[in-house]
Formats: structure tokens, C-alpha cells, sequence
């Protein structure tokens, strides 16, 4: 079990899951996989295309909200144990795993939403599409690579 591959795991019912670190005492930071959104999230957040190329039986998205003040954004992420994992599914890329990683800093990093701010996003983004292109990967969901979604909207 080791962080960037991918896993069934058990919630409420059996689901994807990224591992986004190694095993600690307190489990395994995770991140689960959902369904792409049907509308345009660009402003709220990233998604990055997960699914048949890294060994699930189809096309999802890792959503990372980012932060706005006084919002919290929904980005499943979770905490879990081993007994959580049920059965290994795949494993990210390395160009893939970097793309995650970037998506992650971004989503973490407190944002005062002025226009510089919504400039350095568009920087982020044309950043990821281009490592996502470049080592020959093919964007899942848009020609961006990312699917998006507004808030209340998708998942």
C-alpha cells in the first residue's frame, strides 16, 4: 500500500480511493474518486481525470475545492486504515501523481479572490494542462484535461 495507488475502498458501499500518503498510525490520507461534474468549476476548483488508463473500470475525477473566505470547501478527502482498503485497483502515473500534488497545493492554499489571484489561477491551471500534455497523456474529461463543476452542482 503505498501513496499514489489506487484502491477499493469501504464506505457505505464499495469505492475508489487514491492513496495520497503512506501508511502513518493514524491511516492513510486518501482522496475518493467521484464522478466528473456536469457544469463549469474552473473558478471553485480542479478536477484531474482518474479512471481505465490507472486500472478502474471507468472514467472518474479527484475533485479539490479551493478556498474561498468563510467557505470550506468538499473535496473528499479522508483518513483510513488498512482494514478500510478492500482490494488494489491501480496505480497513478508519475506525470499523474505531479499533477494531483499541484492540484492539492492549490486547493490548499488560502486565497483572497482578487484579480491576481484569479490570474494565478488561470497560470495553475494552463500549467497542469500542459505537464498533462506533454508526457503524452490524454486529458480525460475537457480540453483542458479537467472537468468542472459550479457550486451546488455534480457531486
Amino acid at each position: 500500500m503505498r501513496r499514489g495507488e489506487i484502491w477499493w475502498a469501504a464506505f457505505d458501499e464499495r469505492r475508489p480511493v487514491v492513496l495520497l500518503s503512506e501508511y502513518e498510525p493514524s491511516g492513510f490520507r486518501a482522496m475518493q474518486v467521484v464522478a466528473p461534474a456536469d457544469a463549469d468549476i474552473s473558478a471553485w476548483g480542479i478536477e484531474v481525470a482518474v479512471g481505465v488508463r490507472e486500472g478502474l473500470p471507468f472514467d472518474g475525477v479527484l475533485r479539490f475545492g479551493f478556498r474561498w473566505p468563510g467557505v470550506t470547501p468538499c473535496t473528499w478527502l479522508t483518513t483510513l486504515s488498512r482494514e478500510d482498503l478492500i482490494e488494489r485497483a491501480g496505480a497513478l502515473s508519475a506525470a499523474k501523481l505531479a499533477e494531483v500534488d499541484d492540484a492539492l497545493r492549490a486547493s490548499e492554499q488560502r486565497a483572497d479572490w482578487t484579480p491576481a489571484a484569479a490570474a494565478r489561477l488561470s497560470e495553475i491551471k494552463a500549467s497542469l494542462r500542459q505537464r498533462t500534455q506533454g508526457n503524452g497523456e490524454r486529458p480525460e474529461a475537457s480540453s483542458d484535461g479537467h472537468r468542472t463543476m459550479r457550486p451546488g452542482h455534480g457531486q
